[in-house]
């Protein structure tokens, strides 16, 4: 029985021993390495690529946020929570052939504690139009009025930075031409030429702005 007992405890020995050297390698040893190798390297964005002016965070560039002013560029549509929750990010999860994703929801009047209205593509099409002056025969681009995978986004593509230049450059009272050559110099180039497409990042781009043509300068 106990010769028993040691062969079984003899054959247990090196099984343990691996369990807990795999236990301290994958818990302990290989976490902190990355975070080490992170924090060392690639410090910016292993801290979320947080965004700072005059040392205050205003965002990250890699999340997308409402600006809501005419003196700022816009983003594309949110479906993520109330709109750019990073905490519920998500899309509207409606297909194509959706009614509720082409013509939206009107809220119904009878429960008036809940917000039950979604703003379709139609409603988004008609709201671009206007507040950027776009005309009925010029196309929008897609991102213009969908909304993206995850709802943070934080990029819109050249061609709709551009159809919002014109009311951006109305608001702080500067040169169209003058705006539109800041949408070029933060027009960022698909990744190694050929991943991706071309793309401007909103909070950047209004951060120049801010930088370049302040609100209120005539």
């Amino acid at each position: 029985m106990e010769s028993t007992w040691n062969s079984a405890v003899k054959e247990l020995r090196p099984l343990l021993a691996v369990t807990v050297a795999l236990l301290f390698i994958t818990t302990v040893a290989y976490p902190l390495a990355v975070t080490g190798i992170g924090q060392a390297a690639f410090n910016r964005q292993a801290n979320g690529s947080i965004v700072k002016v005059n040392g205050v965070a205003v965002g990250s560039s890699l999340l997308g946020q409402s600006f809501a002013s005419d003196a700022y560029f816009q983003g594309r549509p949110s479906a993520a929570g109330a709109g750019y929750d990073a905490a519920s990010s998500g899309g509207s999860n409606l297909g194509p052939t959706s009614d509720k994703l082409i013509n939206g929801v009107v809220d119904d009047l009878e429960t008036a504690d809940v917000d039950e209205s979604f703003a379709g593509i139609a409603q988004r099409v008609e709201a671009f139009r206007a507040s950027n002056g776009v005309a009925d025969d010029i196309a929008l681009p897609a991102d213009s009025v969908t909304a993206s995978a995850s709802g943070l986004d934080p990029h819109v593509s050249p061609a709709t930075a551009r159809l919002q230049v014109a009311r951006v450059a109305a608001a702080r009272g500067v040169e169209e031409a003058a705006v539109r050559a800041l949408v070029d110099d933060y027009t960022e180039s698909a990744v190694l030429g050929f991943i991706g497409q071309p793309r401007v990042n909103v909070l950047r781009l209004n951060i120049a702005l801010d930088r370049q043509f302040p609100i209120g300068r005539r």
